[in-house]
């Protein structure tokens, strides 16, 4: 088969790498939070260690996203991947390697540096390289299949934490990243139709500064306590950080944020919905494997086991799902996905010193996976159908930061819910913050989603379909 373009090669192809090139962000994810109560005994540290763990990844991941996007965008999707591509195989051989737990954290922010490069792209691809009759169809496709990352990765992590260690968890990244790349050489980056976007270098630096700060002051003021100058100095530059990335967005003519999107009332309100959800399945994932293993005494594979339906069920249902939310819009789906999650959670509060797993959290779980497959494959898709095709990359970028940063947040807020020891009643403190979290977000979509609602020179997924063969940019 001889190299094909983007947007003329065949669908099968481009979605293999867009798959693939998720697929390890998101097997990495799957696998971390089962490994968290290994790597802690291992390289010591509690909970401060365990939550840098995870945020070091979504930090970078956070940060880095959007002037991700706006080099996609810039110098095009498959060779930004390849680089991303190439960090993040490179990173996790340090992790595998990491002799103590700060070198970990580091080489987990550079994962992070990886995935911000190759996740946005990798959903670009499918914006500029599929049609629009095709595309909800394949973003239930590439939600279904990547999904199976969180199959593979109970299994896998616990597998590997079990009988190995857990360091085995990161070397396993290196064959889909080989794979990944070898496919990808068989595409090629199409002809550029529009002027080079310029990269809001300023923006970039103050959005970075910004989350580390807050985001370090959050988890270590839990710690030291806010008074202390190293907290007080963080939460200084990251408040200092954020306020000035507002005020910059507001005062260039090439923001790295392009505010003008937020016009189109999907993805506004799309993306505003995005900031519960994502909050929801951060922080009540990765308390639910915790709490499985520290509190209730499972082991790792066990833990795999017993979140197995949520990422089945993400697998099964997405992508007809994605099928109907084409056909019929989004509103329905936004509206009552996210708040049949919220109930799942809502069942969870029954757990207690008595904990049997069917009764008490195998429901909460099975409701949990189901509202989130309703939901995940129309947001994603109202949100891309909002964005013109050569803003694809930021458009992506934007809700993948937005949803990054919300989980970051909600992870580095953990241990506030928690007050620094997990037991029952802090995991039902914990599902009764998630469950809200959820129906949140699905009380904004209910109210502020709309099917056939868009800007003038937009077509909602459901028109997309019918229609042209290009969704064009607001007016400048």
């Amino acid at each position: 088969m001889g190299t094909a373009a983007v947007g003329r090669s065949s669908t099968t192809l481009v979605m293999a790498v867009a798959i693939l090139a998720s697929f390890v962000a998101f097997l990495d994810g799957s696998v971390v939070n089962l490994a968290l109560p290994a790597i802690s005994e291992d390289l010591s540290g509690g909970l401060a260690t365990q939550q840098w763990v995870v945020d070091a990844y979504l930090l970078t991941l956070g940060a880095l996203i959007l002037v991700a996007g706006a080099i996609s965008d810039a110098f095009g999707r498959l060779p930004v991947l390849r680089i991303g591509l190439l960090v993040f195989g490179l990173s996790s051989l340090a992790c595998t390697l990491a002799p103590t737990a700060g070198v970990l954290i580091v080489a987990r922010g550079f994962q992070g540096v990886g995935a911000a490069l190759l996740v946005p792209s990798s959903l670009a691809l499918i914006n500029s390289g599929v049609g629009p009759d095709e595309q909800p169809k394949a973003i239930g496709t590439w939600t279904a299949w990547t999904g199976t990352a969180f199959v593979v990765g109970p299994l896998l992590g616990g597998v590997l934490v079990d009988t190995l260690n857990w360091r085995w968890i990161f070397a396993v990244n290196v064959v889909p990243v080989a794979v990944t790349l070898i496919l990808s050489q068989r595409l090629v980056e199409p002809p550029r139709t529009a002027p080079r976007p310029r990269i809001d270098v300023p923006g970039a630096v103050l959005a970075a500064a910004g989350l580390a700060g807050t985001v370090y002051a959050l988890i270590e003021g839990q710690r030291l306590g806010l008074a202390e100058p190293v907290v007080a100095v963080a939460l200084g530059v990251g408040v200092g950080g954020l306020l000035g990335l507002a005020w910059r967005e507001t005062h260039t003519d090439h923001p790295m944020i392009p505010l003008r999107m937020f016009a189109v009332r999907n993805f506004g309100v799309g993306n505003l919905a995005t900031t519960f959800i994502y909050a929801g399945v951060s922080m009540g994932m990765l308390v639910v494997a915790l709490f499985l293993q520290e509190v209730a005494g499972f082991s790792a594979l066990t833990a795999g086991l017993a979140t197995l339906p949520v990422p089945v069920l993400s697998f099964l249902i997405a992508r007809p799902v994605g099928v109907l939310a084409g056909r019929y819009g989004p509103h329905l789906f936004m509206a009552v996905g996210p708040v049949i999650a919220g109930v799942g959670y809502l069942l969870m509060l029954t757990t207690g010193p008595d904990f049997n797993f069917w009764t008490q959290m195998f429901p909460g779980l099975v409701l949990f996976g189901i509202g989130l497959s309703v939901t995940v494959t129309p947001l994603t898709s109202a949100i891309l159908a909002a964005v013109d095709r050569e803003q694809s990359g930021i458009g992506s970028a934007i809700n993948n930061a937005i949803s990054r940063v919300a989980g970051l947040v909600a992870v580095a807020c953990t241990g506030i819910v928690v007050s620094g020891q997990l037991d029952y009643a802090a995991f039902r403190r914990v599902a009764l913050v998630t469950a809200v979290l959820f129906i949140a977000g699905g009380i904004v979509s209910a109210v502020g989603i709309r099917n056939g609602e868009h800007h003038p020179d937009r077509v909602t997924p459901e028109a997309a379909a019918a229609c042209c063969d290009r969704v064009t940019a607001p007016p400048r």
